[in-house]
């Protein structure tokens, strides 16, 4: 039973994406003439279900987990003046913070070989639009969401803010992914964009642009990239898998490895 469940919200799921973001992309192209089921279509689709049916319960349950011990980190009255602020208080408070750890967190994982690994799965992405955003490794979500949640575990922010924070970071997360160019002005510097995390999908690992929300960690530390275009190409220049299972596993066993057991596959 839970399991249809899960099922009925996935499908309800796409079809809400698709009326909130499919309109969007036709409307406001970034890739004018991008076909819905563009290269690569079906591989994102399986990280979409992926996400909705498996993974996602497994990275809940993995930072379930941790989140009983981190809550003793802080001082319970530390928490209790917290939680006595207003709630947009307390929302502003935890995307400043998740912001700074995630900008941060998000440069090593292009710095880090091990932790690029997982990442590129996500920029392996040759094409960008709200299904692409889901290309995502089950361990780097992990690592990922996280970061983002770190402030909430240990200061103990209310499941009201909580909730509220997931979900608008989780639809922000594919609307700056999404084939869609709708330029703001000066605001740009204020309030993340498609138009400025497509040049952190080029094809250069340190494109820049690492923030999530606000580019203001990106003015601050010096990583700010917004030309007047859109990228001529997106994705990794690395030779990697095409397929949903190598994108899984060969960033565990590494290259060589998988290389050697599709040999054996084939023969």
């Amino acid at each position: 039973m839970t399991f249809l469940y899960m099922l009925l919200g996935t499908v309800l799921s796409f079809i809400f994406l698709i009326i909130v973001f499919v309109p969007m992309e036709r409307v406001f192209p970034a890739q004018k003439n991008q076909p819905f089921f563009r290269k690569a279509w079906f591989l994102d689709l399986c990280y979409f279900l992926g996400q909705y049916l498996l993974w996602g319960s497994v990275v809940y349950f993995v930072l379930s987990y941790f989140a009983d011990w981190l809550t003793g980190i802080v001082p319970s009255s530390f928490r209790d003046m917290v939680q006595s602020q207003s709630l947009w208080v307390q929302a502003i408070e935890v995307i400043v913070l998740s912001d700074l750890l995630i900008y941060w967190g998000h440069r090593l994982q292009h710095r880090i070989p091990l932790l690029w690994r997982f990442h590129k799965v996500h920029h392996s992405a040759e094409r960008l639009d709200w299904l692409a955003a889901h290309r995502e490794h089950p361990l780097d979500s992990i690592y990922t969401v996280g970061l983002i949640n770190l402030p909430m575990f240990i200061v103990g922010f209310p499941m009201e803010v909580l909730a509220g924070v997931i979900a608008f970071r989780g639809i922000w997360a594919i609307y700056i992914h999404s084939n869609v160019r709708l330029p703001i002005g000066p605001l740009k510097k204020i309030i993340g964009s498609p138009e400025l995390h497509h040049w952190h999908h080029h094809l250069d690992r340190d494109a820049g642009n690492y923030a999530n929300i606000s580019p203001l960690m990106d003015l601050i530390f010096g990583t700010y990239v917004c030309p007047d275009h859109e990228p001529e190409a997106v994705g990794i220049r690395e030779d990697f898998s095409k397929n949903y299972i190598g994108q899984m596993i060969e960033p565990i066993v590494g290259k060589s490895r998988w290389n050697r057991f599709q040999k054996k596959f084939k023969k």
